[in-house]
């Protein structure tokens, strides 16, 4: 199900659109439509990103801890 809206943005910004869709050859709601799913995966991984670093905030990595992966990182040249 699709529902129109209205948003009110500035003029220059409204006239980038405009040169971007003429060169896409796509429509502005199309445009649009791609920015904020772009726009909300990037919320995202900023979102998995913070809850990433706060827990390691609260259960820092202990030395050693992944030494056990050492070797794994050897691409041959050794």
């Amino acid at each position: 199900m699709t529902k129109a809206i209205q948003i009110t943005i500035d003029e220059q910004l409204l006239r980038q659109v405009d040169d971007a869709v003429a060169e896409l050859g796509e429509t502005r709601s199309a445009f649009i439509r791609d920015a904020l799913r772009s726009a909300l995966r990037r919320f995202e991984i900023q979102k998995l990103e913070r809850q990433h670093a706060a827990g390691y905030a609260r259960q820092p990595v202990r030395p050693g801890e992944f030494d056990v992966w050492e070797s794994e990182q050897m691409w041959g040249d050794e």
